[in-house]
């Protein structure tokens, strides 16, 4: 059964392992990380290991029994009581529920571990399973989202209030 970890620095053979194997399935519904991302791995790894230590971010990994990585979920900007979410699967998972119910439990964690009250999310409108995904874990549409905010593509912020 996979679980939901807090990102650590161990984890980073798998987490580029994932974003290596899935490049191509991403890149056709959010923009492509680019080489820099994978030249400069390393070094973006371990800021966000930094971001995650001083309180600002919040990031988790899906590891599979195996200790491969399934999917990211990441909480950025945590600040009075809010957070944007951001997360990607693998291609062998999606459209399993792997991602809608680890988005819920994320909210979970949001609340518990992190004491935010609201999250929002923003996905383009030709990524239908991230609308999916996020309409089935209560996050409801809110705004339009600029293009600056999706890597060029237009689409639509979410936010959901979670329970305290």
């Amino acid at each position: 059964m996979p679980e939901l970890k807090r990102l650590h620095a161990d984890h980073a053979p798998a987490v580029l392992a994932f974003e290596l194997a899935n490049r191509t399935y991403f890149a056709a519904s959010i923009s492509d990380r680019g080489n820099d991302f994978f030249d400069q791995f390393t070094d973006r790894y371990n800021a966000s290991l930094a971001e995650q230590e001083d309180g600002s971010c919040a990031f988790y990994v899906l590891v599979a029994e195996d200790g491969s990585v399934l999917g990211r979920f990441n909480l950025y900007d945590l600040e009075d009581g809010t957070a944007r979410l951001g997360y990607r699967v693998a291609q062998q998972v999606a459209g399993r529920g792997v991602a809608t119910a680890t988005v819920r439990e994320l909210c979970q964690l949001a609340t518990a571990r992190h004491g935010l009250r609201t999250l929002r999310a923003a996905t383009s409108h030709d990524n239908a399973a991230s609308q999916k995904v996020l309409t089935k874990a209560g996050f409801v549409p809110v705004r339009p989202a600029a293009p600056a905010d999706l890597g060029g593509r237009s689409g639509t912020w979410y936010q959901c209030d979670l329970q305290l």
